[in-house]
C-alpha cells in the first residue's frame, strides 16, 4: 500500500507549503553564498576569528540547504536543479564586491535577521497547513537565525 508523500498536509495548501520550502531553501542558498564568500574574501585584523566564524556559519548552512532540500522531496516535490532555480524567490541580495571586514558582519547580521522574519511568515503558512514537520525545522532555522545575528551583531559592535 503507498500513500501520497505527507497525505495529512491540507491538500488545498500544499503548494503554499513547498512554496514557502522553496523561499526559505533560496534565501538560506543566498546567506550561504555570501557567508562563503565572505570567508574567502575576508581582511584585515580580525582576519582569523572572522574566517573561523564564517566557517562554522557556511558549514550549519550547507548542512541545512540539504535538510530543506530533501524535505522538499519528501513532499514530492523536486528540488531546484540549478542556481537560477535555486535563486528564484530569494529576497537576499547577493555580496556587492568585497566589503571590508566590520561591514561584512553587520551585512549578515541584517541578513540573518531577515531570514528569521522570513521563516516567522512561513511557519503561518506551515501551521495553517497542518504541517507540524516543517513548521518544526522552520522554527529550529529561526531561532538558529536570530541567534546568529544576535552574535554578528555583538561582534560589530
Amino acid at each position: 500500500m503507498s500513500s501520497a508523500p505527507a497525505d495529512y498536509i491540507k491538500s488545498n495548501a500544499k503548494t503554499q507549503v513547498t512554496e514557502a520550502l522553496k523561499k526559505v531553501l533560496a534565501n538560506t542558498y543566498a546567506i550561504y553564498f555570501k557567508t562563503h564568500s565572505y570567508h574567502w574574501n575576508v581582511e584585515g585584523p580580525n582576519f582569523q576569528g572572522l574566517h573561523t566564524i564564517f566557517e562554522e556559519q557556511y558549514t550549519e548552512l550547507w548542512t541545512e540547504i540539504d535538510n530543506l532540500a530533501e524535505r522538499l522531496r519528501a513532499l514530492g516535490v523536486y528540488a531546484p536543479a540549478n542556481t537560477k532555480e535555486m535563486m528564484e524567490g530569494a529576497a537576499i541580495s547577493p555580496a556587492a564586491g568585497v566589503p571590508k571586514a566590520q561591514d561584512m558582519v553587520k551585512e549578515l547580521a541584517d541578513d540573518h535577521t531577515k531570514m528569521a522574519k522570513i521563516l516567522v511568515e512561513s511557519i503561518e503558512i506551515t501551521q495553517e497547513a497542518g504541517d507540524e514537520v516543517t513548521t518544526d525545522i522552520f522554527i529550529g532555522r529561526a531561532a538558529a537565525h536570530e541567534k546568529t545575528a544576535w552574535m554578528l551583531r555583538s561582534l560589530a559592535k
